[in-house]
């Protein structure tokens, strides 16, 4: 067995050199690899020295193992978006994988998800497949991801399965945005009329109370005693601090309380129900939450996941407890090799059309080609939905915030138009 000199850099950066054996120059790179060394010159004892290139690729692969230092780190949905669909379409091509990552990993802005495409282009030279590349940075690459990689690997489509994956993706971006379009513009204009009424009960309310207790005599009406009241009990101090910044800080207390707990087991899963169940934004959840349930195991059975295992990534994928238990149940139903109806229908998180184009799908041998069909249903109707309850939201808040601000100010003129009237009198 020839002998191989080789240069190699360890994962500090710094420069090893040595001797080894192996059968060929790829199984030495390889054996290096298992050593965590990234080769950057080999060669075989007597037939060459590694001499200034080697220095060279040394040079250059310190570079990439700088590049490679900012990886660890999750990065946006967005920015896995554009690199899905680029790396698709450079493959669909005719480009090679391991050229379409060198190319991508030269041009990428983000130093993240630059340094993570210059590991996957190394671990692919080195043999690995790209799938186990990929499940090298789970922070980036969900289980949903890889599988559906090795699925296309697998079936010799991962141009294909790359373009599903990035459809996959814009669309659920897509979705995503509508749900947040719809619970962030509430939230917004309660912000704003609580900044609004701390700021008028804290700074103007008190000028307007000081001059109507100059005024002997002078009646206040009913609704500018309570706003006086309120603004005064809001400049108390009971302690170093007025009430307003106890209440401010209850709140957000309050708030992170609610946080934390929804992050445990049981109050997930009470959150989770309660979401279904809100009287506007319920509705959406709902449909948003199937949408996302058919499209994840529908791109992934269309690309040659086993059912049990789609289902698994699925229920991982699901975003909500109550639809995750009933995929659960759905996969130990589908493991008895029954159907996957029943188990739909018995957890009542599914509308009845859905159960029902599932069961046409089992039936027809074309269960994908259904979940995809339901997923943009309901992808419209959650875009339906979002337009609907925005368009009644936006009067609705708006009316408020007026009625609120418009209480406070009359309350602070209405004594000053009584005092006129009286004067006139």
């Amino acid at each position: 067995m020839p002998n191989f000199q080789y240069t190699a850099i360890d994962q500090q950066g710094q420069q090893e050199t040595g001797t080894l054996q192996a059968g060929s120059e790829a199984e030495a790179t390889s054996q290096l690899r298992s050593q965590n060394l990234y080769p950057t010159g080999i060669v075989e004892q007597g037939k060459g020295t590694l001499g200034a290139a080697g220095k060279r690729a040394a040079a250059k692969a310190r570079g990439r193992k700088k590049a490679r230092g900012t990886t660890g780190k999750s990065i946006k949905p967005k920015a896995l978006m554009i690199f899905t669909r680029q790396l698709a379409t450079l493959i669909d091509s005719g480009l090679p994988l391991l050229r379409g990552l060198t190319v991508l990993g030269k041009q990428e802005p983000n130093m993240v998800l630059r340094g993570t495409i210059n590991a996957l282009a190394d671990s692919v030279q080195g043999g690995s497949t790209f799938s186990e590349s990929l499940a090298q940075h789970p922070r980036i690459f969900d289980k949903l991801y890889v599988n559906m990689v090795k699925a296309g690997e697998l079936g010799g489509v991962l141009e294909v399965v790359l373009t599903r994956l990035a459809e996959y993706q814009e669309k659920a971006h897509k979705l995503k945005n509508k749900i947040v379009a719809a619970m962030v513009y509430p939230v917004i204009v309660m912000f704003i009329a609580v900044a609004i009424v701390t700021f008028l009960m804290l700074f103007i309310v008190p000028k307007f109370k000081e001059m109507f207790a100059d005024m002997a005599g002078a009646e206040l009406p009913k609704i500018s005693q309570v706003v006086f009241g309120f603004s005064e009990f809001m400049m108390a101090r009971p302690a170093a601090l007025p009430n307003a910044v106890w209440i401010l800080g209850g709140l957000f207390l309050v708030y992170a309380g609610l946080q934390f707990w929804g992050r445990t087991k049981t109050g997930r899963s009470l959150v989770d129900q309660l979401k279904l169940k809100l009287p506007l934004f319920g509705d959406i959840q709902r449909k948003s939450s199937v949408a996302r349930f058919s499209r994840t195991l529908g791109t992934l059975v269309t690309s040659g996941v086993p059912i049990l295992q789609a289902l698994n990534i699925t229920k991982e994928t699901a975003g909500n407890v109550v639809i995750s238990e009933a995929i659960s149940k759905v996969h130990e139903s589908v493991k008895e090799g029954e159907s996957i109806v029943q188990p739909l229908r018995a957890s009542g998180a599914f509308p009845s059309m859905v159960i029902s184009m599932v069961d046409v799908g089992e039936e027809t041998g074309q269960l994908p080609e259904m979940l995809l069909k339901i997923a943009d249903v309901y992808d419209d109707e959650v875009d339906n939905a979002v337009t609907a309850l925005t368009s009644v939201l936006e009067p609705i808040m708006i009316v408020f915030l007026a009625l609120v601000v418009g209480a406070i100010v009359f309350a602070l003129f209405l004594p000053l138009i009584k005092i006129i009237q009286q004067m006139q009198q």
